[in-house]
Formats: C-alpha cells, sequence, structure tokens
C-alpha cells in the first residue's frame, strides 16, 4: 500500500512513523508513506494557501485551487497504472472513524490524506474527495494528528505488519465488543490475584471466560456497541 498525506507539516510525521510498527512496516515494504507539502502549490512569493472567508467572519480558510494542485501531484504516479485509491478529507464534519471503516480501507493500494487546517476548508474541497472522516467530536489544530491516528489503525491491519493474526481478531471493536481484560506477571500484585481460570491450562474455559468478560466490558462501558 501508498500512503500520500497533504500537509503543511510533513516534518510533523518524522518521530511517529518512524518508530514501533510503522517502522517496521515501511522497512518491510508493506507501505510506502510519502508527503505533498500544500504550500508548494501556492501560487505567489509568500507561500499562501489561505483567504478571508466570504461574508466575513473570523480565521482563514484553506484554498480550493491550492489543494486541487497538490492532489494533481499526489496522483500523477496513478497515471497510466491500475490503483485502487481512497482520496479522504480529516475533517471534524466527516463520518466517525471506526475500526471497521479502517478494515476497509486496506483494500485500496494508495490512500491520499489531506489534513485540514486553520478554521477551515473551502467546502468546495468536498468535491475533490471520496470520503470525509472525523476522529472524534473535538477540534484539532489540524489534521495531522488525525492523519496519523488513520494511518497507524490502517497499516497494522495490512498482511505481514503483525507476526500474530489471532491478535488481531481478538482486538477491541474488531467483532462489535470491547477487548477482554488481560493479565501478566506478576500472578500477586498488592492483592490483586489473576483470575484463577487464567492459570488453569483449560483453553475452552479460558474462551468462554474471555467471551463472557468481553460481553460484560462492552455493556458496561459502551452500551452503545
Amino acid at each position: 500500500m501508498r500512503i500520500t498525506i497533504l500537509t503543511l507539516f510533513p516534518e510533523m510525521f518524522v518521530g511517529p512513523f518512524s518508530l514501533s510498527i510503522l517502522d517496521r512496516a515501511r522497512k518491510k515494504g508493506r507501505v510506502a508513506i510519502d508527503f505533498v507539502n500544500i504550500r508548494d502549490d501556492a501560487s505567489d512569493a509568500y507561500g499562501s494557501v489561505d483567504d478571508h472567508p466570504y461574508g466575513g467572519g473570523n480565521g482563514m480558510i484553506l484554498r480550493v485551487d491550492v489543494v486541487d494542485r497538490a492532489l494533481e501531484r499526489a496522483t500523477r504516479s496513478d497515471q497510466g497504472r491500475k490503483e485502487k485509491r481512497k482520496i479522504i478529507l480529516l475533517d471534524p464534519k466527516g463520518t466517525p472513524y471506526t475500526q471497521e471503516i479502517a478494515q476497509r480501507l486496506t483494500v485500496y493500494n494508495h490512500l491520499i490524506l489531506i489534513c485540514g487546517h486553520y478554521e477551515g476548508a473551502d467546502e468546495r474541497i468536498r468535491k475533490l474527495v471520496d470520503m470525509e472522516v472525523s476522529i472524534g467530536d473535538y477540534i484539532l489544530t489540524g489534521g495531522e494528528i488525525a492523519a496519523m491516528a488513520v494511518t497507524d489503525s490502517v497499516v497494522r491491519l495490512l498482511p505481514g505488519v503483525l507476526s500474530k493474526k489471532e491478535a488481531l481478531r481478538s482486538e477491541s471493536f474488531t467483532n462489535g465488543l470491547l477487548e477482554y481484560p488481560q493479565y501478566t506477571r506478576p500472578r500477586v500484585y498488592r492483592k490483586w490475584k489473576v483470575p484463577a481460570v487464567l492459570t488453569s491450562g483449560n483453553h475452552a474455559r479460558i474462551a468462554a471466560w474471555r467471551r463472557t468478560k468481553a460481553e460484560s466490558e462492552t455493556k458496561k462501558r459502551r452500551p452503545d456497541l
């Protein structure tokens, strides 16, 4: 998979994308991540990418013409190739992002993520994308953190990225449930004991316990699921 991120601040991604699972996925060749600096497509010497909103109001609005040119650069290498591509705008008004959406995105060869900024994006930018997603009901300074979250959640689902497929099947949200409680050593800590069933060696009992606990955790913490 190839992921292209349109951003005003590509340097924000250096640390998060050079560590842990994302770094290993890149080194394995499972994903290629590149960046398009939206400011490089400004039409003036000042690198202007935003302007005042028509009709008045606070803040500055990301310009549609600049973003369109950045998108043209991002998709140029796809020309003549049978790329299954998805262009996504990261925006507070988008569809709430879920594990199910992350799973659906793994089928694409090329994901393009557009990071909004400033007070908002020109409404016409929505005509250039296939999908809009929001990672939560709160406002960030820009879409960079949201792009990191989407990238991480998708890449870890790609074949060969994680060594144990079973781990993915039992994670929270994968089957509509939160994950069951997990324990490790020490077996007893400050009088808090690991449930005896987990040390019983009876795999059928352990599986049943985990299913029951996953259901009760979900009912208690996220009944909306």
